[in-house]
């Protein structure tokens, strides 16, 4: 049996068009890069880039109870959460182990968005149906519905210092007013949208829900009213380097069904004290104590002296030689000029500064600083 030919986008035509490079990526074809990924960072950085993100999954759940069933299959508090904010969270199994990180957009007092890798969308979606099934407050199945909802969206993003003057042009939506992890529906080329202030990149910018007939011609739009401003289409392969720059875990590398929220360093989107009881509660708050008594490894970042790039899978190693961790993460810098990774090591080799570190990059030790995340931090 040969593999299904991967899904498309409704921007497909318009990445052939530009020339890009496509790549089969969680089952989609999608544009890797248009020409330089060097340069699309760069542009991201210091201008504006534009990018498809219609393999991200959207889930939407609905109902009386919706808040209170999300309390519970996820480890975050958003029954709390308000009208037109966004939190970024995630879903652990009964083990404490990363099913998926996400994000979530309340967007009424009875709907609220999941927005889950492209990979981990079905898996999300079973496990968030079979958790309808309760502990509700009332005792039985939650008053709540857990819809598909991928085919119902197109997902562009614009992001870097430009992207507000050049979405500006094209809606009259309060951009100014919209504040970091929020959302609002809108407007934009005359197209309806939900203009959220989120992103992977470390810059300021956007990312825009909308319906997939109406892709194409936002996708052009953007493009013109950032013509002057330097914005360029983006491809994965950037995406990847400027997540890694700005410290962002990446599923399937730092995060997984064998890390824990703490394990990440990520604990603090662990909520204890929400009400009810919710899933992995025990093994989380487990893991919360092994973590304060002493993490079995911590993530940091490492930047590299030489011009060799440590990959994910390559032993760090300290001054004997010995394996201390592991590379998750890691590619050339475009902004910092050198190589960068992100790495699990032993407690005693986390500290930033520590020495006689080094990453085991086919069979030559290259020696790397230990630095904190992120490497890179935007100007407010």
């Amino acid at each position: 049996m040969t593999d299904p030919a991967p899904r498309t986008t409704a921007l497909d035509a318009v990445h052939r068009a530009l020339g890009a490079t496509l790549t089969d990526f969680a089952g989609w074809s999608m544009p890797l890069r248009y020409g330089s990924e060097r340069a699309e960072h760069t542009a991201v950085r210091e201008a504006a880039g534009l990018f498809d993100l219609s393999h991200m999954g959207e889930l939407t759940v609905t109902g009386a109870q919706a808040g209170a069933f999300l309390d519970h299959a996820l480890v975050g508090r958003l029954g709390t959460l308000a009208v037109g904010r966004a939190r970024y969270t995630m879903i652990c199994d009964a083990a404490g182990g990363i099913l998926d990180d996400l994000i979530v957009y309340r967007l009424a007092d009875d709907t609220f968005l999941v927005v889950a890798n492209a990979a981990n969308t079905p898996t999300v979606l079973d496990a968030l149906r079979a958790r309808l099934g309760g502990p509700a407050p009332a005792g039985g199945a939650f008053d709540a519905e857990v819809r598909d909802d991928r085919d119902a969206y197109a997902l562009i993003a614009v992001q870097g210092p430009a992207s507000p003057t050049i979405l500006g042009r094209l809606t009259d939506a309060d951009l100014a007013g919209l504040k970091y992890y929020a959302g609002l529906p809108g407007t934009v080329a005359g197209r309806p949208a939900l203009i959220a202030r989120t992103g992977y990149t470390g810059e300021d910018g956007f990312e825009l829900f909308c319906a997939p007939a109406d892709a194409e011609p936002l996708w052009h739009a953007l493009t013109e009213a950032g013509r002057e401003d330097g914005l360029v289409p983006c491809g994965l392969a950037c995406r990847d380097t400027l997540r890694l720059e700005a410290g962002m875990p990446l599923y399937g590398n730092e995060l997984s069904t064998s890390t824990t929220p703490f394990d990440a360093g990520l604990g603090r989107v662990v909520k204890f004290d929400k009400p009810g009881d919710f899933v992995g509660r025990d093994a989380l708050a487990a893991a919360a104590e092994r973590a304060e008594a002493e993490a079995p490894r911590v993530l940091v970042g490492l930047t590299g002296r030489g011009r060799r790039v440590p990959r994910a899978g390559y032993p760090v190693v300290d001054a004997s030689g010995t394996p201390i961790g592991l590379v998750t993460s890691g590619a050339p810098s475009p902004t910092l000029g050198r190589p960068i990774a992100m790495a699990y090591v032993d407690p005693a080799f986390a500290a930033p500064g520590t020495e006689g570190v080094a990453v085991d990059i086919r069979g030559a030790h290259e020696p790397h600083d230990v630095v904190a995340l992120p490497f890179y931090r935007r100007q407010k």
